[in-house]
């Protein structure tokens, strides 16, 4: 994998894909944790170098392959897949890639807003870029330098509107005496190594006693050196009399590697003078390292503070707390935060209420409250908000989990009075739970139906469901089920391991045919 990674940041294709090659043998070979495919970056970094050489078709393969393997794509696969459709062209097919990632559950990163945001300022497109603006903002993503230029380009443009909160942001900190591009240079030091030698190469001898912000300032090695919040080091980082701005805090705050410590910091920075107060950001990202830490008393006590404020927090924020509280197994305090949420991030559009709701029932069912996750969901329904094929999904592996299949039968009933279409995974989860509670025709029931609806079940489904009808007795039926699956899917399966609770077989098919469409037209094929 290293190998990997450095062949392809020199962009070595031909290396890359000899390692590549390799890392896939090497993979398949160990079956490590019952995986046979390579880890996600590594279909990441095959799929950039194939789009940055142009090679369109390769990169839709490489991605139709991470799915077909099981890989879970992430945040930065859809990042490569934006990036390639802006580079040949095609941003509007971007644009819906972006706008699908949330229904997914897959976090939208401040690259893929910069990129957005730097072609469609390109295009003179503003509207579309005011709209990408709220976006960003209600995802609680602090502007990066492109997005910056964006913006500025925009209100030179007389395009105002939902950019006056960016003002402060465009215009130097008064506190610090340095011009706008030094201040947006600091701002890239994480990621530019190059600017200390630059500032050192263009000394700025004006005169001013004022406190002048270094442009080498590394947030991260000054997070390290705090790690254990020692008072010695606490007294030289108040004697370097540094200005803080809301920016270099929410730095330092996600360099912390403990949460404890960032906590001190935040209570520590917001007493030094100088002027700094915490904003929507800071205690944004204060609040979500404390829930993924399963600090919720903290966590109640900054939510407490920021409604007494008047504070809105970021949507992102609040369904990341629901989130992280799953894992530390605080049902109470997530579905506290879920009551609350409208006070928290102001009205929730019906689109961000199912997003919550489904992270509270997933949040629920990792705190094994599988009762209170089934009131949850009447209740949803009740109030006209109907959850998705992955929510019902989630819950029904659940319940199948457990051997409850009363429960199953109830959440699928559930799914029938929405009115929403099963999918092949849906069915996968049927036939497995009652194949384990030793109820092969009712799973021989399902597959029917499942045929009926032109879908086909993977290879251990098939395989698990022939085995329970061998042990009934019911040999004739397994036969049938032997002949009737013959012929293999072809394409996007749709079936899709690893992903329930995310994304459905759907969503993938839709990201798949906006990527491979634009370059099929291309080349003559659509």
């Amino acid at each position: 994998m290293d190998r990997l990674r450095w062949f392809a940041a020199a962009g070595d294709l031909p290396s890359a894909l000899h390692a590549w090659t390799s890392l896939r043998s090497s993979a398949s070979s160990s079956g490590r944790r019952g995986r046979s495919h390579p880890c996600t970056e590594a279909y990441n970094l095959i799929m950039n170098l194939y789009a940055a050489a142009c090679d369109h078709s390769a990169a839709v393969a490489t991605f139709n392959q991470m799915i077909q393997e099981g890989a879970n794509p992430n945040s930065r696969t859809y990042t490569i897949i934006i990036e390639h459709l802006i580079r040949s062209g095609n941003l509007d097919q971007a644009i819906e890639v972006f706008h699908l990632l949330p229904s997914m559950r897959i976090r939208r990163t401040s690259k893929q807003y910069n990129v957005l945001a730097e072609a469609l300022s390109s295009s003179g497109r503003f509207v579309d870029l005011e709209k990408l603006i709220k976006a960003m903002n209600s995802d609680g993503i602090l502007p990066g330098r492109s997005m910056r230029e964006a913006i500025s380009r925009m209100r030179e443009a007389g395009h105002t509107t939902g950019t006056e909160e960016f003002v402060k942001i465009l215009s130097p900190d008064d506190r610090i005496g340095i011009a706008v591009e030094e201040e947006e240079s600091e701002e890239e030091t994480e990621e530019d190594p190059d600017e200390k030698e630059d500032a050192e190469h263009n000394p700025k001898n004006d005169g001013s006693d004022r406190i002048k912000l270094k442009p080498w300032l590394d947030p991260i090695a000054l997070a390290r050196a705090l790690e254990d919040w020692d008072a010695a080091e606490v007294s030289e980082l108040e004697a370097a009399k540094l200005v803080w701005t809301s920016r270099l805090v929410c730095k330092l705050l996600r360099a912390f590697k403990k949460a404890e410590t960032a906590w001190e910091f935040f209570c520590w920075v917001a007493y030094q003078p100088g002027g700094f107060a915490h904003d929507r950001d800071t205690v944004a990202r204060m609040i979500a390292i404390l829930a993924r830490n399963g600090h919720a008393e903290l966590v109640e006590r900054l939510l407490s503070k920021v409604k007494s404020e008047g504070i809105l927090l970021p949507f992102d924020t609040v369904r990341l707390v629901v989130d992280f509280y799953g894992l530390s197994k605080k049902a109470d305090a997530a579905t506290k935060v879920f009551r609350d949420a409208d006070s928290l991030c102001g009205s929730l559009s019906e689109s961000n209420r199912l997003l919550l709701c489904s992270s509270l029932l997933r949040t629920m069912a990792k705190c094994r409250r599988g009762n209170e996750a089934i009131e949850l969901l009447e209740e949803m329904m009740l109030e006209g908000v109907l959850p998705d094929i992955q929510t019902f999904t989630g819950l029904m592996q659940y319940f199948a989990g457990n051997g409850d299949l009363k429960s199953v039968h109830r959440v699928f009933g559930m799914v029938r009075q929405c009115r929403l279409e099963p999918d092949s995974y849906m069915y996968r989860v049927l036939i497995r739970a009652y194949c384990k509670q030793e109820r092969a025709a009712l799973a021989l029931r399902v597959f029917e139906e499942m045929r009926s609806s032109r879908m086909l079940p993977d290879g251990h489904t098939k395989a698990l469901l022939v085995k329970s009808l061998w042990k009934e007795g019911k040999l004739r039926e397994a036969a049938l089920v032997e002949e009737r699956c013959g012929d293999v899917e072809t394409g996007l399966p749709s079936a899709s391991p690893g992903h329930v609770w995310t994304v459905s077989a759907i969503d993938f098919k839709r990201i798949y045919d906006i990527y491979s469409g634009c370059f099929a037209r291309r080349d003559g094929r659509a």
